[in-house]
């Protein structure tokens, strides 16, 4: 039988494809927006992530959601320094999460209050795909806009606490592994990780119609 690790990430393969491969993210990695761009897919991460990590405090004692809750991999203060060196002072009075960046938003609130298999499924979607793809991110964003290398701007793909992200990712993987539930709930999860990856899809979409280069 394959390890729990192994069954989410190969059964939610097409739909985090399919975000990845979305036209927003294509073009925004091919450097063929601006900054505005960027700025604007910035502030929609951190309202998932204000949900995710709003939520962690209640769950860290929960036998399922528990051990996932890393203080390593916190990311709204990095974002917000991010959102202040690309909005300016006031930055958080001007944002406004597109409708489906609220959505996505919601969902997770809603998984983080009453449903820790829920929740560990958009944790893992977000956090494993930030110490990977992200880095790709960052490093265009650094080169494409100029911003000095794992500072302002980009700090949220920047990990300072962790040293060997390999290493951590193993470590991850095996708390998946270990997931106090059974084999139904196994199944609920791996079912609202495709979930998050669709939101995730639909974010880029609606980023898309807001940056029409494809048009």
């Amino acid at each position: 039988m394959d390890a729990f690790s192994t069954v989410i990430r190969v059964a939610s393969h097409q739909q985090h494809t399919e975000a990845e491969g979305s036209p927003f993210m294509a073009h925004l990695l091919g450097g063929r927006l601006g900054v505005e761009a960027y700025a604007r897919y910035t502030e929609q991460l951190w309202f998932v992530y204000r949900a995710l990590e709003d939520a962690a405090a209640g769950l860290r004692g929960d036998p399922v959601a528990g051990p996932f809750i890393r203080p390593e991999l916190m990311r709204v203060a990095e974002l917000e320094r991010d959102l202040a060196h690309l909005r300016g002072p006031g930055w958080r009075e001007r944002l406004e999460p597109l409708p489906a960046t609220a959505a996505y938003a919601d969902r997770v609130a809603e998984c983080g209050r009453s449903w820790p298999g829920g929740y560990v499924a958009h944790h893992y979607a977000r956090y494993l795909g930030d110490l990977s793809g992200g880095q790709i991110i960052r490093d265009k964003a650094e080169r494409t806009w100029g911003f000095a290398r794992k500072g302002d701007g980009v700090r949220f793909y920047v990990f300072e606490a962790i040293t060997n992200p390999a290493e951590f990712k193993r470590s991850y993987r095996g708390l998946l592994d270990s997931i106090a539930v059974d084999d139904l709930e196994k199944q609920r999860i791996v079912d609202e990780c495709r979930r998050a990856f669709d939101h995730n899809g639909a974010v880029f979409r609606e980023l898309d119609g807001q940056f029409p280069l494809s048009a």
